[in-house]
């Protein structure tokens, strides 16, 4: 799995999915994430068709939507993601949100999915330690993922660390806050210092955690910045001043919502 990649959430009508999933091939991007509730699965596999690039080079991600949750709905729905994707099989598939009441009936849709061989890895998101603890005495298969907002501003280590001590990947999305720090001038000091954008050092604090990161744009020139980031390194006491920050800020739900 790529330590960086593409998250497309939440495109806007006049947004070209497909144009930008396009571009960031072109720039080396690798992995893109989707899910069916961001209804743009069927442009994801378009680009992918397009793109000229072998099926095992990139490596597609999406999600069963909260509306499909159980077990025979999401096997449906994992069908219909393969047919809006064009594919005969996903890299990951993750349950979206650990909604009450069916999480263990998805999980094992997961793992059916896994071994009849359409997935090649299966997963979490929004998941936190309470979610685990419930479905540990029902699954078969550990996730492989498990994808959460992940930021400076919405730090929880021990979420982190909870998943390392199981092998857990642990994959980062809206590093950016969607741009709701990019003025915090803690960030800006550390941006001048290493010569790079606040949205870089971001970024560059969430590889650093040993995450899987996703940050989303549409832009050619937004995603080139992006991916500018691999020559680079936070010093140890930079990434410790910005492990400090934690406010709770977060652009999704708290998963303990559900």
């Amino acid at each position: 799995m790529p330590q960086f990649g593409l998250g497309i959430y939440d495109p806007q009508p006049d947004q070209d999915i497909k144009q930008a999933v396009l571009w960031a091939f072109e720039l080396g991007y690798r992995l893109v994430d989707t899910a069916a509730a961001y209804r743009n699965e069927r442009e994801v596999g378009q680009a992918m068709r397009e793109s000229g690039l072998a099926r095992e080079e990139i490596f597609v991600t999406t999600k069963v939507q909260n509306e499909d949750r159980g077990f025979e709905p999401t096997l449906r729905a994992f069908e219909e993601s393969l047919r809006q994707l064009n594919t005969d099989y996903v890299d990951l598939y993750l349950i979206h949100w650990p909604v009450r009441g069916h999480r263990i009936e998805t999980w094992k849709a997961l793992e059916k999915i896994y071994t009849d061989g359409k997935a090649r890895a299966i997963g979490v998101s929004n998941y936190y330690i309470p979610h685990f603890e419930e479905l540990w005495p029902e699954a078969e298969i550990i996730p492989a993922v498990n994808q959460f907002e992940l930021s400076p501003y919405c730090y929880l280590p021990e979420q982190l660390d909870y998943c390392r001590q199981r092998g857990i990947q642990v994959e980062g999305y809206a590093p950016l806050v969607r741009g709701l720090k990019a003025n915090d001038p803690r960030l800006v000091k550390i941006a001048e210092k290493y010569d790079k954008t606040t949205f870089q050092v971001l970024i560059r604090w969430s590889l650093q955690q040993d995450a899987v990161t996703i940050p989303k744009s549409v832009s050619k020139s937004r995603l080139a910045a992006n991916i500018d980031v691999f020559d680079f390194i936070l010093s140890a006491e930079d990434m410790a001043e910005m492990s400090t920050w934690h406010d709770n800020t977060r652009v999704a739900d708290d998963p303990m919502d559900y």
